[in-house]
């Protein structure tokens, strides 16, 4: 025991070290002449061989597309795992509405996963969905707006079926339009109110780069819109633009084959609340770049505020528009 003991102490904390060929590396890692030059395609003597994280096979985490019959395309990619995220993406947002009231697709935003045709209410879907552990969003951008459940993969069936019936089948209730009026007030308040102006600014960057088409059309519902829009002026809109040749039903986490399925079951020959007449009057445009400037005044009690994050009270867009107080 005693020699050991010893023997441990004479190799001191090196010893261990030579077996992982740290010796080796401090040797060949210094820059001085006394070392040989050993080139950086050559392996260390010395050094263990590196260990690297290998996939035995690429092909179960493909993204496989496979289009319906009504155009409606379905992609997926395998993720093995208990849990999937699907979602219906849909080629609508702003940069559509130049021939509607502006801020439809802030309304739909504001109005995703409320009552359908299965669902009485927010809460009956949210209920549905915790029995399977999931959760639920939508976002609308300039070109996109999304619906997305993240949920167990044993729900699949019951994920796309409710996807397919908030998307195609909501009620859009006086009342629910009533509360989005509401909430889209209190959205613009407190865009007017926060002391960072980033949202506001990306906005009139837009705004300035693109004046009055496409993706320089404004994201959010202006308030003297609010009132004008309803369940007509959102049915006229929905009818063009939530038609299937426009939809992606996205997965990651499940099998294709078995999400083909269910889009066949719930998403091919849906019959949608607004009816199936033929399309009218689609948006084409393409976006045309025009530059310019853009004022806007603020309050003096708002410019307190706005300096703590922005030194100075103008803000330069090269190329694009200003802003100044």
């Amino acid at each position: 025991g005693g020699m050991a003991a010893a023997g441990a102490a004479r190799r001191g904390p090196w010893g261990s070290a030579r077996r992982l060929g740290l010796v080796a590396y401090r040797k060949y890692s210094s820059s001085g002449s006394s070392y040989p030059n050993i080139p950086l395609t050559t392996p260390l003597p010395g050094v263990p061989k590196p260990l690297f994280a290998t996939v035995d096979t690429q092909q179960g985490f493909e993204t496989k597309v496979t289009t319906l019959e009504n155009g409606l395309q379905v992609a997926s990619q395998n993720k093995f795992g208990q849990f999937c995220t699907v979602g219906i993406l849909i080629n609508s947002g702003s940069r559509y509405e130049a021939k509607y009231i502006g801020g439809i697709s802030h309304f739909l935003e504001k109005l995703a996963f409320s009552s359908t045709a299965q669902f009485g209410s927010k809460d009956e879907i949210l209920l549905t969905l915790e029995k399977h552990g999931g959760i639920c969003d939508c976002q609308a951008s300039r070109d996109t707006t999304m619906y997305a459940v993240s949920a167990e993969v044993k729900g699949l069936d019951t994920v796309v079926g409710l996807l397919a019936d908030v998307v195609l089948q909501p009620r859009l209730s006086d009342e629910e339009i009533e509360m989005t009026r509401m909430a889209v007030r209190f959205e613009l308040e407190d865009l007017n109110m926060r002391p960072d102006p980033e949202p506001l600014l990306t906005e009139m960057i837009h705004a300035a780069a693109y004046r009055d088409n496409t993706v320089g059309l404004n994201r959010f519902c202006l308030p003297e819109d609010i009132e004008k829009i309803d369940r007509e002026v959102l049915h006229s809109y929905l009818r063009n633009y939530y038609t299937p040749d426009r939809m992606v039903l996205a997965a990651v986490g499940v099998e294709h084959d078995r999400l083909v399925d269910c889009a066949k079951k719930y998403l091919l020959g849906t019959e949608p609340v607004w009816g199936s007449v033929a399309v009218k009057d689609v948006d084409k445009s393409v976006a045309q770049y025009t530059g310019g400037m853009l004022k806007v005044k603020q309050n003096k009690n708002r410019l307190y505020l706005l300096l703590r994050h922005i030194p100075d009270a103008v803000w330069l867009c090269p190329g694009l528009g200003y802003l100044s107080r």
